[in-house]
């Protein structure tokens, strides 16, 4: 029973995650949602609500002691600028520019953008498997963002600049993570990284300066699927997932995700999507299959995503 509980977490939160992205677009597209806003917002709420579940069901003295250790506490800082609001920022950028399926697809790029980082580091040798899921990424990526032509791009310039940045982000959030991982819960890390981004952004973009007046129905119940159950639950589910699944079992049923938001890309918002670029997407989802199979070999594959 653990491990079924285990399957439909895991599975609910990565279907959540890859809609939330979805949802997001809907929110910039036809209610004009600003960027900076949503970001700030969904930082500063879902991130104290992590902190909440910490508290009512894990230890929560870990809450305000990871801030009496500098070495601990200034390293959090930088990973909620750096990691934390480097990702959602240039996730959300990306999708604002372009479309969810392509942004959460270029974010998902973030592993082969680890293999190369170990590789120029001499922290890791080139194998089979590091050649098969790069030639996998850049094929997956050349029929993606120009759908088998060579003269024209098929996905606006600016998305793929910031969906790269994304995956790049995503690649120090998750190299970066893993000290303080060790020391402190994830709940603990992440809850407070979303807020120390949160409150960043708000210096340049404070959350209460916006007309609510244009708000409808509608608005409000995209605004809290994409910061409750796109972010908070989402993240949270699959955190209690590893209650009763392994890490390497986690990841390859969360690899949903991407496949979430395309189809709902596709379908629900009627983007347009190309032959080939199902055939990039195929590459991709490939890729990051054999990575999630593979990982769990060594601890430091673990992430906080």
């Amino acid at each position: 029973m653990n491990r079924q509980k285990g399957i439909v977490l895991v599975l609910i939160g990565a279907v959540f995650w890859g809609i939330g992205g979805t949802v997001s677009k809907k929110l910039f597209q036809q209610y004009a949602i600003d960027v900076d806003w949503l970001v700030t917002t969904r930082l500063l709420i879902a991130g104290v609500l992590l902190l909440g579940v910490q508290y009512f069901t894990k230890d929560r003295s870990q809450i305000f002691r990871v801030w009496k250790n500098r070495r601990v506490a200034i390293p959090l800082v930088i990973f909620g600028l750096l990691g934390m609001l480097g990702v959602q920022y240039t996730y959300m950028a990306s999708i604002e520019h372009g479309n969810a399926a392509v942004a959460t697809l270029l974010q998902y790029l973030a592993p082969v953008m680890i293999i190369i980082y170990l590789l120029l580091r001499k922290q890791s040798i080139l194998t089979r498997g590091d050649m098969l899921t790069v030639s996998l990424a850049l094929l997956g990526c050349f029929f993606l963002l120009t759908n088998g032509s060579l003269s024209q791009l098929s996905v606006p310039p600016l998305a793929i600049i910031w969906g790269f940045l994304s995956g790049v982000a995503l690649a120090f959030y998750t190299l970066y993570a893993i000290p303080l991982l060790k020391q402190f819960d994830s709940l603990v890390i992440v809850g407070w990284a979303m807020i120390i981004g949160g409150i960043a952004l708000s210096l340049i973009h404070p959350p209460w300066q916006i007309n609510l007046s244009n708000f409808t129905l509608d608005t409000y119940l995209y605004l809290v699927f994409v910061i409750i159950f796109g972010t908070m639950i989402a993240f949270w589910f699959y955190i209690e997932s590893l209650q009763s699944l392994a890490p390497k079992e986690s990841s390859l049923l969360g690899s949903v995700e991407p496949l979430a938001a395309v189809l709902t890309t596709v379908f629900w918002l009627k983007e347009p999507f190309g032959i080939y670029q199902w055939l990039g997407t195929l590459f991709i989802m490939i890729m990051i299959v054999i990575l999630a199979m593979n990982k769990g070999k060594s601890s430091d594959n673990r992430e906080a995503t």
